[in-house]
């Protein structure tokens, strides 16, 4: 894990800017979903995406990795980060609206902390993230709504979805950690997005038939907001972030996002959220600052 460090304007003013743009991509996809399958809106994202990280490396002058083991890594990768996630997210946005996808995509961290307590020793489950994962998970059934559970259909299966999906990148981020340290960022962004292309390519065509290129100019620009901007530069955005304010100062990023999607999803689709909803955000992000732990470390400080 990346030590945390203080925020400087620059690292603020970063990670605002990787907020704004993952928040932006919900709409972005749930725009290319108008004219194209959920399946093929993933193989454009992870595709397009490779082709331009590869162009990075290749810039950069790095050595590719030839390991069939370390190509290995990158597929399960792929498979974790990207085809898994982004699939189950594609096709639960078919249901519901954006901003309760980010809503939802905001768990990432809480599953991540229960994920990363599983798998490595030091990241034992303290009673104060015990506390910030139980808020989390009733910011999620808030959000999900007691209704939906009660009557089960399409749009309850969606958001499920869409937190299984969550659950997958937190998994993503523990076999990261233990399988591919040491790698260069850019490198393993590109190998894992590779592998997940390889995946989809034969996935998509099965499912949904030969992507076209005979597309709207609008879906061609939310294709390549969501897979140049939002997934290949905001990659390489994460990673200096990271380097910069270390991964504690990052979660808050995710915060970041919801607001974006929100108001993006009302102003283009007149999308609205329900007040359970946003109520269910609220407590998903009190979860969210116990966990991290620095709010409550400073409040205790001024007492």
């Amino acid at each position: 894990m990346t030590p945390q460090t203080s925020l400087s304007s620059r690292a603020w003013a970063e990670m605002t800017l990787l907020g704004v743009i993952w928040g932006g991509s919900f709409l972005a996809i749930r725009t290319a979903l108008d004219e194209i399958g959920p399946l093929t809106s993933v193989l454009h994202r992870t595709f397009w995406a490779m082709l331009v990280l590869w162009g990075v490396v290749s810039l950069r002058g790095l050595t590719i990795p030839r390991g069939p083991r370390i190509w290995g890594a990158f597929l399960v990768m792929g498979l974790l980060n990207n085809v898994i996630p982004f699939s189950l997210m594609a096709w639960g946005q078919l249901y519901i609206p954006t901003g309760l996808t980010s809503i939802f995509n905001a768990a990432t961290a809480v599953f991540g902390v229960l994920v990363a307590a599983m798998v490595f020793a030091d990241e034992r489950l303290t009673p104060r993230k015990a506390l910030g994962v139980s808020l989390g998970f009733c910011g999620v059934c808030l959000a999900i709504g007691l209704d939906a559970l009660r009557q089960f259909d399409t749009t309850s299966l969606a958001q499920l979805a869409i937190v299984a999906g969550t659950v997958s990148y937190a998994f993503a981020s523990a076999w990261a950690r233990k399988m591919l340290g040491g790698v260069p960022p850019v490198i393993a962004a590109a190998g894992m997005l590779t592998g997940s292309s390889l995946v989809m390519i034969p996935l998509a065509i099965s499912v949904e038939g030969a992507p076209t290129l005979a597309l709207d100019l609008t879906t061609w620009a939310a294709i390549g907001y969501y897979a140049i901007i939002a997934t290949a530069f905001a990659y390489l955005l994460y990673y200096r972030v990271l380097g910069m304010a270390g991964s504690g100062n990052l979660m808050l990023v995710t915060l970041l996002i919801p607001p974006v999607a929100i108001t993006l999803g009302a102003i283009v689709r007149n999308e609205t959220l329900h007040p359970g909803e946003y109520l269910g955000f609220a407590i998903l992000a009190l979860g969210l600052s116990i966990i991290d732990g620095r709010l409550w470390r400073r409040c205790a400080t001024t007492v």
